[in-house]
């Protein structure tokens, strides 16, 4: 099969990107940017607002257009494209709008690019709310911190939102999973092909110049959207308990916590005496973490693996996070810092790592380690449009092998057209 030379792409969005609010916009900026080198011809469409910190498309050569959920305008609108693929960013997207692709580009290849998968997130978010009620001590989350796929597995299966989502990845004639350990929990415990998922980590160019070191850097950092529930969740366990046994082992400690969109309950905890410093949002994040000594990432949920710590590897500050926090970003390789389970532990190897010169200098050193073997743009960008190609030529026999993902597609589409239907008639009614 002989693949047009001009490739015509859509991208439908939750949001506008914010590569410098999000690690998920950075993601997807990143596979806008593997898709131009292609020279395809790319359109972005959300339903969203602008954000405050929008990135502009238009000047990279991408189309925006704005569409509207539950309306047949967007009928019009990718009738008239006719795009070859359409990338759902997230999958609610591909809920709102999959049918209407289905409808009318039967043919487009159909990538949903997940960021994390939210149900696990979700339902680790629960586990966390339950462990808190249960349990006072704000301590020691070994426990929180070692299930097993299967125990995630059992979490997440009586959900809604994984059943809306497995569906929705189902229906995807191909899946970009940021996780390993997420693509095993998907082929071992939900039976999804290892054919309809992709690995597609964050893609890294190596930095331009060396990383400073240790004499000239001060303070700690911890960076992420205010926004993110696991974000704000680690800024509380940090103020509450962590930064307190910090500041007993280093009295004039000072922490910097930077994150787009800080609401007043954030600014509320900003407390100069203490070291405690709430920043806001950060112009520039590499510059702010190129200029810290450690970066803090004590998440207790979430899932995907986190822009934060690949920026402090990126910038040479070395991190202290948890298990949730370090999950598929270091496979077997050591951690560039310290990956721990209890407040005790977090902070006592945050503390040796501010003072021990020569152990931040080999977290350094691992981190760079770290980003050249696994997080490469041209390795993944290579393969990220190598697998749609071969997608792109196989796709008959992708859907015949995918029986459950045509099947899906096949009911949702018509169920749906009999909702708008519906919906159309009683509005003219009106």
């Amino acid at each position: 099969m002989t693949l047009p030379s001009t490739t015509k792409v859509l991208v439908i969005g939750y949001v506008w990107p914010e590569p410098r609010s999000s690690a998920a916009s950075g993601h997807v900026m990143q596979i806008l940017e593997a898709f131009l080198a292609q020279g395809w011809d790319i359109t972005f469409g959300s339903p969203a607002g602008p954000g405050e910190h929008k990135e502009d498309l238009t000047a990279m050569g991408i189309h925006e257009v704005p569409i509207e959920l539950n309306s047949s305008s967007f009928d019009t609108f990718i009738s008239a494209l006719a795009p070859d693929i359409v990338l759902f960013d997230q999958f609610m997207m591909e809920e709102q709008f999959g049918w209407r692709v289905e409808k009318h580009c039967p043919n487009a290849l159909r990538i949903l690019e997940t960021s994390d998968l939210q149900s696990l997130r979700h339902a680790r978010h629960q586990r966390l709310k339950d462990r808190l009620k249960s349990n006072e001590d704000q301590d020691d989350f070994s426990e929180l911190f070692s299930p097993t796929l299967r125990d995630e597995f059992e979490l997440m299966a009586a959900s809604d939102l994984a059943k809306r989502e497995i569906a929705a990845l189902y229906r995807c004639d191909l899946n970009l999973i940021i996780s390993h350990v997420e693509i095993d929990l998907l082929v071992e415990h939900f039976g999804l092909s290892r054919e309809l998922l992709h690995w597609c980590p964050l893609m890294i160019d190596a930095p331009d110049a060396a990383p400073t070191g240790h004499a000239t850097r001060a303070h700690f950092l911890s960076i992420g959207n205010f926004r993110h529930a696991p974000n704000w969740d680690a800024v509380l366990w940090l103020k509450n308990t962590i930064w307190p046994l910090i500041r007993a082992q280093l009295p004039t400690a000072q922490i910097h916590i930077y994150g787009a969109y800080t609401p007043p309950k954030a600014t509320a905890l900003h407390n100069a005496a203490q070291g405690f410093h709430i920043m806001d949002w950060a112009e520039d994040a590499l510059e702010v973490m190129s200029a810290a000594r450690v970066c803090l990432a004590p998440l207790r949920f979430g899932a995907g693996i986190k822009g934060k710590l690949i920026d402090a590897m990126l910038c040479g500050t070395p991190s202290v996070t948890t298990p949730v926090g370090a999950e598929g970003m270091h496979g077997d390789h050591p951690w560039p810092g310290a990956v721990v389970n209890t407040a005790q532990d977090f902070a006592r190897q945050a503390a040796q790592l501010y003072n021990d010169q020569t152990r931040w200098q080999q977290a350094q050193h691992l981190g760079s380690q770290l980003l050249e073997q696994r997080y490469q743009r041209t390795t993944h960008a290579a393969a990220l449009i190598a697998r749609i190609d071969h997608c792109r030529q196989q796709l008959t026999q992708l859907r015949r092998n995918n029986f459950t993902g045509g099947m899906l597609r096949h009911h949702t589409l018509k169920s749906t057209q009999y909702m708008a239907q519906w919906i159309e008639e009683k509005n003219r009614g009106k």
